[in-house]
């Protein structure tokens, strides 16, 4: 049996660990789930220093448009923080830019900026602050605020270690504009052994569980359900990774039940000892009748 995940521990002085983000709550299970891909893609990773980096993405598709992508990340050493703040940013062929920046005002205070254009025109923007404690984690987000039209959208976060093992806390989103105004709570809650972790999210707009399950060292499982009901929809999905050390492979396969049936893999290959890697991927849609393939290579 290989390490498990040691998220039920306390610290070394006695007391609760820090429950983390709100957003990373399903983070085990999601990543074991593999990245749909479709066509060709490249990726070119290049590190000019310690904390400047660049990516370059070109995708070509029959199906979905063709891009280029430029990435670059940059971050800024800080001797009196652990963690360095970061510039991300990243442009398409058409102009469309993706940019967030996250800056560690104290050792417990955080901040974060995002903006989303379409071409020349700003679809999204939005500024969250974050303090985490001892043994909670609050945050406060504001998102496409709007003096002129009176519209904005205020999302609040909480959660609660309560015992070494048990999270507990909750959402609030807040959107008001001329001809609406309502909010939404949902309740959160993670439940997490050496092995497993299971997390609940419910309330007015739905419900999303997930469970995730260490096997051993080579093999991972994750099961996931969301339901909706502004679309009266439900899709219960099953996703598992298998690593393969010897072989420097990783092989990563999904189910979605939802009105249709995808059944889809992506087998990524470490090409030693060139700095390369080999992602090969398939997906099935039966009902639909539609299968995608791709293939894709990251270097760098």
């Amino acid at each position: 049996m290989g390490t498990f995940l040691n998220t039920t521990s306390l610290r070394k002085d006695g007391r609760l660990p820090n429950p983390g983000s709100f957003h990373s709550l399903h983070r085990s299970c999601k990543d074991v789930f593999p990245h749909q891909i479709e066509g060709v893609k490249m990726i070119i990773n290049k590190t000019l220093s310690s904390f400047f980096k660049v990516s370059h993405s070109v995708h070509l598709s029959a199906v979905s448009p063709s891009y280029y992508r430029f990435h670059s990340e940059t971050c800024l050493p800080l001797l009196s923080l652990q963690e360095a703040p970061a510039l991300i940013g990243e442009m398409d062929s058409s102009g469309s830019l993706n940019a967030h920046a996250l800056l560690h005002l104290t050792e417990r205070v955080r901040a974060r900026t995002v903006f989303q254009t379409q071409q020349s025109q700003f679809v999204t923007w939005q500024f969250e602050t974050e303090y985490r404690g001892s043994d909670f984690t609050a945050a406060v987000t504001v998102a496409n605020p709007d003096i002129l039209r009176e519209s904005v959208i205020l999302v609040a976060h909480f959660l609660q270690s309560v015992s070494s093992g048990l999270v507990l806390g909750g959402e609030l989103v807040y959107h008001r504009g001329r001809a609406e105004e309502g909010g939404i709570l949902t309740l959160a809650g993670q439940y997490s052994r050496p092995n497993w972790v299971a997390t609940l999210n419910a309330g007015k707009g739905g419900a999303h569980a997930s469970y995730y399950h260490r096997a051993n060292k080579q093999i991972q499982v994750g099961v996931e359900f969301e339901a909706t009901t502004r679309t009266q929809e439900t899709t219960t999905s099953f996703g598992y990774q298998m690593e393969l050390p010897e072989a420097n492979m990783v092989f990563r396969g999904s189910r979605l039940v939802v009105f249709r049936c995808i059944i889809g893999g992506v087998l990524e290959k470490r090409l030693l000892p060139l700095p390369a890697t080999l992602i090969m991927g398939a997906f099935v849609n039966h009902r639909g009748d539609k299968l995608q393939v791709g293939l894709g290579v990251t270097v760098g």
